[in-house]
């Protein structure tokens, strides 16, 4: 019978062989790349479950794990015959510490043997060979550091294989090829109990034990979250959300909202650039245009009625009995502030006079109730700018500040701007997913930008905080426009939502490219604090001076640093109070139906 010739594939053979390969006497290089191969020569007598994961997952390595079972009788006779020896040992030696080595030894083996012979514990060969690899020869010192160090952490020793790394390297290597050379150093007897309990399969994951499917982690376990489960160092529902453009943040987003609104969480969107939409209408709720819609207009000057606090009572800012219009008044300085950024003290002073002066021309007081006032009972811009006006043409002393006023003003009542904030509040949801689009202000200036999405988060706020039994996360995208380091008090603003939404089952989710944003010294002392609170952070994919910024601040590990720079899509590396992940999101088909086009796709 006549063999069959062999065919030769050249491309899977291009595939498995290394493009160049050079054979040192303590190291090898790969191709581009320069490794070293180390084998385990010593273990410890205890291990604890999952010791064999910190050693296969050291950042830049190649590890190999070989397990060969072998004969129980030969191996209890033998174990027997090293008990004997270590029990005589112990009582003959005159030096205290051999003496309780010897002792040691001795229970070890009298356990294992237990563990066999009772027990029915298999028993075999172990030998592990490790490979840090590196394009360059100082990393691969650094990396090679970082190998020893661990392995000394787990109480192993780790031997450099020196004049045999090319029989490693086949060892190593994905045909592997057994190597007799190799064996004979690093091969020890271990039970399979610790070989398997070295890989933490059945920890690996993280499971609240409610909550819905938030993504696997790097071992392929779930990863099962409630982000409204409180305890220990999980104290508020707040997330933040970094990662440059197009590593999977606008889908890591989507779907932690669908699963949150299967949970029966109330959904609301800022979304400045349209990416919500089309979720939003698949879940038939309210997309309201805030960019200048004739639905989606909310009337700075109606005052918002104050939150109750845990007491039950309302509440009293720093216990002066300060009513809702007191209150809300410090909320349109901040307005001001945005909108005409060169407003001087003098004008604030009388701007903010003339304002209780127009809410009492309306029946407004610093006591009246304003939750059962309606949306046609608030002045609007055209109302403030006309008793300005008039008052510049009664007062003489005062006639040019009032003037000025005026001019400043013209524009939000009856110029461009007042499309959007002049007029009652005409904006009403019925729905438990609300999409407040400001797509529209993309070709206006900052200053429009922060000042109605202000706007916007003062409404949302009222809207968290009226009922405590119903949840509400508030997912604001490009929270960076909030950022003015000119009015620092918006920022503020926000800080004092994120404190407080705990209170009334609520949480807010801050969306952004960078964490440098929110650093800059003029603001960092606010912004920071927006980057810590949360007890949810999502971390993606960042380079350079964002990288930098984001290891400093949440003080990164070399192999999550690694995480990072690599900008995989649809990677990233969540704090879950001080638990730390890595979490692979995997999202059913069937929400990508819901996700719609426009990012998160």
């Amino acid at each position: 019978m006549n063999q069959e010739e062999i065919t030769i594939n050249p491309t899977l053979l291009n595939l498995l062989a290394p493009m160049g390969l050079e054979i040192r006497r303590n190291s090898l290089v790969i191709g581009e790349n320069t490794g070293k191969i180390y084998g385990i020569v010593k273990y410890p007598q205890k291990v604890d479950y999952g010791w064999l994961s910190k050693i296969t997952n050291i950042p830049g390595t190649i590890v190999s794990v070989t397990f060969k079972p072998i004969d129980h009788g030969t191996f209890i006779e033998s174990l027997s015959r090293s008990v004997i020896q270590n029990r005589g040992a112990a009582e003959s030696a005159k030096d205290p510490l051999i003496q309780k080595r010897a002792e040691r030894a001795a229970i070890d083996g009298e356990r294992i043997m237990v563990q066999i012979d009772q027990q029915g514990e298999t028993v075999g060969l172990m030998s592990i060979n490790i490979m840090p690899i590196a394009r360059d020869e100082e990393t691969l010192q650094k990396v090679s550091r970082k190998t020893e160090s661990t392995c000394a952490m787990a109480k192993c020793k780790p031997r450099v294989l020196a004049n045999l790394q090319k029989e490693a390297f086949k060892m190593l290597s994905p045909f592997y090829t057994r190597e007799e050379s190799i064996e004979q150093i690093c091969e020890r007897i271990i039970p399979l109990s610790t070989f398997v309990g070295g890989f933490p399969f059945s920890s690996s994951g993280y499971n609240d034990g409610t909550g819905y499917f938030f993504g696997r982690d790097a071992s392929g376990g779930l990863v099962v979250l409630d982000t409204w489960k409180r305890g220990n160092d999980r104290t508020n529902t707040n997330m933040v959300i970094m990662g440059v453009a197009g590593v999977g943040k606008s889908t890591a987003v989507k779907h932690i909202a669908l699963s949150e609104y299967m949970k029966g969480t109330k959904l609301i969107f800022i979304d400045p650039e349209r990416e919500y939409k089309e979720l939003c209408e698949a879940l038939n709720g309210d997309w309201i245009n805030a960019g200048g819609g004739s639905n989606g207009r909310i009337n700075p000057l109606q005052i918002r009625p104050t939150p109750v606090d845990d007491n039950d009572d309302v509440y009293k800012d720093e216990g002066h009995g300060m009513g809702d219009m007191a209150l809300y008044i410090k909320n349109l300085e901040i307005f001001f502030s945005l909108y005409l950024p060169s407003l001087n003290d003098m004008q604030k002073a009388i701007l903010k006079d003339t304002l209780i002066e127009l809410y009492h021309n309306f029946n407004i007081t610093w006591n009246t109730d304003v939750s059962k006032l309606k949306n046609e009972d608030f002045p609007i811009f055209k109302d403030l700018y006309d008793l300005i006006t008039k008052k510049a043409e009664e007062k003489e002393i005062e006639q040019n500040v009032y003037a000025d006023l005026a001019l400043l003003l013209k524009d939000i009542a009856l110029g461009s701007d007042s499309f959007l904030w002049n007029g009652h509040s005409t904006i009403h949801t019925n729905t438990r997913c609300v999409c407040l689009d400001t797509y529209d202000l993309q070709n206006t200036s900052d200053s429009i930008k922060r000042t109605q999405y202000f706007n916007l988060l003062t409404w949302c706020w009222q809207q968290m905080s009226k009922d405590r039994n119903e949840r509400v996360l508030l997912i604001c995208d490009e929270a960076y426009l909030m950022i003015d380091p000119n009015v620092p008090q918006s920022l503020v603003f926000l800080r004092n939502v994120e404190k407080r939404s705990r209170k009334y089952e609520a949480g807010i989710a801050i969306i952004s490219h960078s964490v440098v944003d929110f650093l800059d010294p003029q603001i960092k002392m606010y912004g920071q604090a927006l980057l810590d609170i949360p007890c949810f952070k999502i971390l993606m994919g960042c380079d350079g001076k964002n990288l930098i910024e984001t290891k400093e601040l949440y003080n990164l590990t070399d192999a999550e640093e690694e995480l990072l720079a690599s900008k995989k899509r649809g990677n990233a590396l969540v704090v879950i109070g001080s638990k730390r992940l890595h979490v692979i999101f995997e999202i059913s088909e069937y929400k990508f139906e819901y996700m719609g086009t426009a990012g998160g796709r």
